[in-house]
Parts: C-alpha cells; sequence; structure tokens
C-alpha cells in the first residue's frame, strides 16, 4: 500500500511521527496525522475552506490537542536504529534512513544518534515500543490508512494522496481528529466533498 503514496501523503505520515514525538505523546493517533497535514501550508487540507471557515489551522488544533490529551511522556529519540524490515517497509515510501543518519553524523559529529536503549523493540513498521524511538500508530490510525486504500479504489486512483487519507478519518468519524473538528462546527460534508473536488482535478 505504502508504494501508492504520493509525496505529500508520505509527508504526512512522516510529520504524523513528528507531531506525535513533539507533543511526547504515544501512540500516533487521527490527530496526529491531520495536524502533519495542516503544517503544510499550501497543502489541499490546509487550505480547504471548510476549515478555513471555522479558522482550524495548524496552531489552533494543536492547541486542542493538548487541550484535550495533555503532553505526553513518550521519549523523544530522533532517528532510532531501525531493523531490516522496517528500514525497507520506510524505503518503499521514499525514506533511506541509512542515507538521513549519514548526513545527520556528518553534519553532528558520528556517533551523534547513538541513544542507549532501555525497553525491548517489536518487530515491524507499527508495532515497536515507542521506548526505541519508534512510535507506533494507534489502530484507528491505522484502519484510516486502510480506509484511505478503500476510497483511492474506490474512485479508481493509482494513487494516494493527504485527501485520501482525509476521506478515510472523514469514513470512521471515530478519531480524535473528526471529534475535534465536529465540535469545531466543521462541516465534514463539505470537507469530504472539496478532498473528492481536489482529487479529481489531480487524476484529470
Amino acid at each position: 500500500m505504502l508504494e501508492r503514496f504520493t509525496q505529500a501523503a508520505r509527508d504526512a505520515v512522516i510529520g504524523a511521527q513528528e507531531a506525535a514525538r513533539d507533543l511526547r505523546q504515544s501512540p500516533i493517533g487521527t490527530e496526529h496525522v491531520l495536524l502533519a497535514m495542516l503544517s503544510a501550508t499550501d497543502g489541499p487540507i490546509a487550505t480547504a475552506a471548510a476549515l478555513r471557515e471555522k479558522e482550524v489551522d495548524a496552531r489552533s488544533f494543536r492547541a486542542e490537542i493538548l487541550r484535550r490529551v495533555g503532553p505526553g511522556t513518550a521519549p523523544a529519540d530522533p532517528l532510532p536504529d531501525a531493523d531490516a524490515e522496517d528500514k525497507a517497509a520506510l524505503k518503499s515510501i521514499g525514506i533511506d534512513l541509512d542515507a538521513v543518519r549519514r548526513a545527520i553524523e556528518d553534519t553532528f559529529g558520528p556517533g551523534s544518534l547513538h541513544l542507549p536503549r532501555e525497553t525491548p523493540r517489536r518487530k515491524g513498521l507499527f508495532g515497536r515500543f515507542y521506548g526505541s524511538g519508534h512510535i507506533p500508530f494507534s489502530p484507528r490510525a491505522k484502519k484510516v490508512l486502510e480506509l484511505a486504500l478503500r476510497e483511492a479504489i474506490r474512485l479508481k486512483h493509482r494513487f494516494i494522496a493527504p485527501e485520501h487519507l482525509m476521506l478515510g478519518m472523514i469514513r470512521d468519524d471515530g478519531g480524535l481528529a473528526m471529534q475535534i473538528l465536529a465540535e469545531r462546527g466543521v462541516d465534514l460534508t463539505e470537507l469530504g466533498a472539496e478532498m473528492a473536488r481536489s482529487l479529481k482535478s489531480q487524476a484529470a
């Protein structure tokens, strides 16, 4: 599935991990995925009229997450060691951890990313303890990724864009991201229609 992601959708997945780490929260939820998409100020989510109308932007959305959940206590390891399965999965969406690690160590010195590991690791892209540095996706966030794929298939698209992720969240509608939007008065039907129009223009 991940090989179908556009660069913007990959950025959303990576950004969700960074958002959760910044807030020191685990696991990664739908709220972190949406926060990452809102942070792309020129993206289709952040520029959606249904969100602008209710003044929903990355800053206000982040504040709402903190108000509801509070800051977490997950340790912040910026770039943990990864096992072969994780590296292969990340590489399939265009992320080469070894190249990133080399670039950081060229700048900050050898071993600058080395941190003692005190907790065991689980194998798999989504199945590791956050103590190893990788924050896992919640079951609901995983479901949204699956629903994004279903939306792409339904619309006969060979790619998965941020709009598909948004449609997946709307379709699931039980995650914190949609709860916040609904309580802010965002018209989710109109938001979904905006996403469909954006996708139609991309597929044309």
